[in-house]
């Protein structure tokens, strides 16, 4: 008797285990498969239809040049498409690591799985702890109180750096252009660059003193020329590149152009001559 309960005992180990490693391979080869409307740290997966994925990143000019962040990567397809597509290194930021898990199987079966140019991988991580800083384009289907709160971080990144959102603006940061497709918004906006204040000046042999007032993109100044604070006219921010002009006591008006790189600018002018020559300004 004992030797027959040794045996069942036996029979019914060896039963539970082979359950166990069968369940455990049937669960392993279950695929993950995203459910529209599923919740997320802070948002429900909505997946953005391809089309507007597509002007997303014709609106930023993607090239092979580019290095896309995609914040919030769901099923990775901005990453995949901004690879395939436009043949640029991407990166997503997923916080669920099932769909991070998923995102990188679609970028395999896209063909373009990996970290290099024209590749795309997708990153498990929160969107608000990883560093995307040297992102050339950002792309982003977030909510309005997200996109404020990345606001600041997204402000300070590089001059020039394209940021492209699905649905939802950057509140009273207006953009730069919005593009409508079947009811659906883009916006497109160009990271500025920071010329607030007051900059050494220096033209046509003459120095005199910039005051720039700034607001996001948007700019206004004045230039003082001897006693007379002249206003600079058209002034335009848009990115690292700069243009204004002003009218001097003569009447000669002189319209410049030119790049901000931190605390210099530097360009060329031309007046109502066709007379041209470069300008410096250092901020004070």
């Amino acid at each position: 008797m004992k030797s027959f309960h040794t045996r069942a005992s036996r029979a019914a180990g060896l039963l539970a285990a082979f359950l166990l490693v069968f369940g455990v391979q049937a669960l392993a080869q279950q695929k993950y498969t995203p459910q529209r409307g599923q919740a997320g740290k802070d948002v429900i997966w909505i997946p953005t239809p391809q089309d507007v994925v597509d002007r997303m990143l014709t609106m930023a000019q993607v090239t092979p040049r580019d290095f896309v962040v995609d914040l919030g990567a769901g099923d990775g397809r901005i990453a995949i498409a901004a690879a395939k597509k436009f043949g640029a290194r991407a990166m997503g930021i997923e916080y669920n690591p099932d769909m991070a898990r998923h995102a990188n199987e679609n970028a395999a079966a896209a063909g373009v799985a990996g970290e290099g140019a024209g590749k795309a991988f997708i990153r498990q991580g929160d969107i608000f702890a990883t560093d995307f800083s040297e992102a050339t384009v950002l792309t982003m289907y977030l909510l309005p109180g997200l996109n404020l709160k990345l606001r600041p971080t997204i402000l300070s990144m590089r001059p020039g750096t394209r940021v492209v959102s699905h649905a939802f603006t950057m509140d009273d940061w207006e953009p730069d252009e919005v593009s409508s497709s079947d009811g659906r918004h883009a916006y497109f906006w160009i990271v500025p660059a920071n010329v607030q204040g007051s900059w050494n000046f220096e033209a046509h042999g003459l120095k005199s003193v910039l005051n720039f007032e700034q607001r996001f993109q948007k700019i206004a100044g004045t230039i003082a020329l001897g006693e007379l604070r002249a206003g600079l006219r058209a002034p335009r921010l848009r990115g690292f590149h700069i243009a204004f002009a002003y009218v001097d006591e003569k009447g000669m008006r002189r319209e410049f152009t030119g790049t901000v790189s931190g605390g210099k600018m530097e360009g060329s002018f031309r007046d109502d001559t066709g007379a041209t020559g470069r300008w410096t300004a250092v901020k004070r």
